[in-house]
């Protein structure tokens, strides 16, 4: 049985539950989230805990458990405490800034680069090298993070770009001198 699916999922702050045959629907104080759920898995709530179970022993059945519960739980923790990534800019002369709704970067390219985020997601910059994506969604949090990640993704041999906060980048040695 898998580890993770058979844990059960705690509805915290004023988190509700709707759960209807292959949809389920989570309320929180920060929005609302659907999802649609696999034939495969039941979900029942009983008493502010919500189980996952799988129908049988299937192959698909087993993979999709662990799968589905983490996305449950997900959307929990989004309505209610929401999830943030933290980018950071490195290099000379790299920067950002929010004009209007507009993120608006310089990543050494002959033009400036501006982002226009999905209404589910805020950005923030609180200095000019540091990008604050936040949200309810964790995987549009993610797909964001990663399209702003991909306009200058960080470089092993001088470290320059645009990089997770605690991302390690594996630094290279350049040219070695003449023999």
């Amino acid at each position: 049985m898998s580890r993770i699916g058979k844990m059960p999922i705690t509805l915290i702050n004023q988190a509700t539950i709707e759960i209807s045959d292959l949809h389920v629907k989570v309320s929180g104080p920060k929005g609302t989230l659907e999802q649609r759920l696999t034939d495969q898995v039941r979900l029942t709530e009983k008493g502010g805990l919500v189980t996952v179970t799988r129908i049988d022993d299937s192959k698909r059945a087993k993979a999709q458990h662990g799968l589905y519960r983490m996305l449950v739980n997900n959307m929990v923790e989004g309505v209610t405490k929401g999830f943030t990534r933290k980018l950071e800019i490195a290099g000379v002369g790299y920067r950002a800034e929010l004009k209007n709704d507009l993120l608006a970067l310089t990543l050494g390219y002959s033009h400036m680069i501006y982002f226009k985020a999905p209404d589910e997601v805020k950005i923030e910059v609180p200095d000019q090298v540091t990008i604050l994506v936040s949200g309810i969604d964790k995987s549009i949090v993610g797909q964001v993070a990663a399209k702003i990640r991909s306009f200058r993704k960080p470089e092993p041999y001088r470290g320059k770009g645009i990089k997770y906060e605690g991302e390690v980048i594996r630094r290279k040695e350049g040219k070695a001198a003449g023999k």
